[in-house]
């Protein structure tokens, strides 16, 4: 399968309420902390009726399809255990969870009676959780969720209780292809569904979440289905499976721990990102305050540009330090009421260079952003400073931030004048994009502003 059995939508589901948190890693920290609260109403509400109408399904399909092989108890029970025991070996990747029992779950549809595998597969799943809800006290309710869960076991049954019902045959090779299709499609319904149900999300918006996951059953099911030709007529050899699966639950431990170091270096990074949020607001609260608004606006413009999330979480991170270098200015210039000297005008725009230092002596991430605060200040006509760079030559990001940097400065009242009105200042991007702004990401800001999407702070 896909997703993990006992784990919320990959990416969704968990809040979006800052950039930060759409990073993959901080996805999968955000799912493992899901996964050990309780269900809400809506959530337990949508897992008991998919749960529910699972086992009518899983009933109604032991009736109608023709009985064909048979298995005998001891073969049941060694799918059922291999198939738990394969459950338990996760790996987090991409923005969601995902397990091998591919590797099981296609010779189990050949080795047992067709109607009877959904439910092996409800049953197993069950199994592998059982230790997880002893040790952290969830809910019994989560059970359901991995009925929910086992709906992708369905689609392969019907397509080979319609079309091959007999022995494999590499002859039938079309009729399998169609068959793990089948399973996709059930695994999108059913987690769509529970999303719909339970949050309210959009089935659509599941489905790149999904296939990236799912491309681990794609790799992992013509394996499956060589194990199925190389166990046929003697189905205890699934049991050699076991190895393998071990070799990949010593990896999906070293991806765990990988995970695990990144999420607690990430969360240092974003601590001393606000840290110096905090130390620019109390050396000038205009400054710091003008900094979240800018973070606001340029996380919104970010995502109208269908930017990474990784592009939308730098972003983000440029954006709330793109002033933190006006911490070695003198404040006498910082807040002085009317225009500056060509002398301060010159020292003032030394503010991008000195955020560039303190920032690499953060190094790592905050290195490589600082790098980009270094550019805030570039025109699209090559005509800004420090570099004289223009167009292309300009970090996207940074561009993103000068042009979001001039609106909120435009829109907000300071000592020596007034701020303008959200149209004049839409205007003054338009007639300026081509020159002094990147004519895209004008366009950009045009569209999230006039959209209203934006709840402003005052500055």
């Amino acid at each position: 399968m896909a997703a993990a059995p006992d784990q919320p939508t990959p990416g969704l589901g968990v809040g979006a309420k800052l950039a930060f948190d759409t990073a993959a890693d901080e996805v999968v920290g955000e799912q493992r902390a899901w996964r050990s609260r309780s269900l809400v109403p809506r959530e337990r509400l949508a897992a008991l009726l998919l749960g529910g109408g699972f086992l009518a399904g899983t009933a109604l399909l032991v009736r109608v399809l023709p009985a064909g092989r048979h298995a005998s108890l001891g073969v049941a029970l060694v799918f059922l255990v291999t198939y738990a025991v394969v459950a338990r070996v996760e790996f987090e990747v991409f923005s969601g969870a995902a397990t091998p029992t591919e590797l099981v779950l296609v010779p189990m549809l050949f080795a047992l009676p067709l109607g009877s595998v959904p439910l092996v597969v409800a049953i197993g799943l069950i199994l592998s959780s059982l230790a997880d809800w002893a040790k952290d006290g969830r809910s019994l309710a989560r059970a359901a969720l991995s009925l929910v869960a086992s709906w992708h076991a369905v689609g392969p049954v019907i397509v080979l209780g319609l079309l091959a019902t007999g022995d494999l045959e590499w002859g039938h090779w079309w009729i399998y292809a169609l068959a793990l299709l089948a399973q996709f499609a059930f695994e999108l319904a059913s987690i769509g569904t529970y999303e719909l149900v339970a949050r309210g999300t959009s089935p659509r918006a599941l489905v790149s979440h999904i296939f990236r996951t799912q491309l681990v059953d794609l790799s992992l099911a013509p394996i499956g289905l060589v194990f199925a030709f190389g166990i046929a007529g003697r189905p205890y050899l699934i049991l050699l499976a076991l190895p393998l699966v071990g070799l990949l639950q010593v990896f999906a431990r070293e991806r765990m721990a990988r995970i695990d170091n990144a999420l607690e270096l990430s969360a240092a990074y974003r601590g001393t990102a606000f840290l110096l949020g905090d130390v620019v607001e109390a050396d000038d609260a205009y400054t710091g305050l003008h900094s979240r608004d800018v973070v606001e606006l340029s996380v919104a413009v970010a995502a109208e540009l269908r930017l990474s999330e990784s592009g939308v979480r730098e972003t983000e991170f440029v954006a709330l330090l793109h002033d933190v270098g006006k911490i070695r200015i003198p404040s006498e210039i910082i807040n002085k009421d009317g225009p500056l000297t060509p002398d301060e005008r010159a020292l003032m725009e030394t503010h991008t260079i000195e955020g560039e230092k303190l920032l690499e002596q953060v190094g790592g991430l905050l290195g490589r952003v600082g790098h980009i605060v270094r550019s805030c200040h570039e025109r699209w006509d090559g005509k800004g400073y420090p570099d004289g760079l223009a167009g292309e030559e300009i970090n996207r990001v940074a561009r993103i931030v000068m042009c979001c940097d001039a609106f909120s400065a435009m829109t907000t009242d300071r000592s020596y004048r007034k701020a303008l009105s959200v149209e004049s200042a839409l205007g003054e991007l338009r007639t300026n994009a081509g020159t002094q702004f990147d004519p895209q990401v004008v366009q950009a800001l045009t569209s999230v502003v006039e959209r209203g999407a934006l709840e402003r702070p005052v500055v």
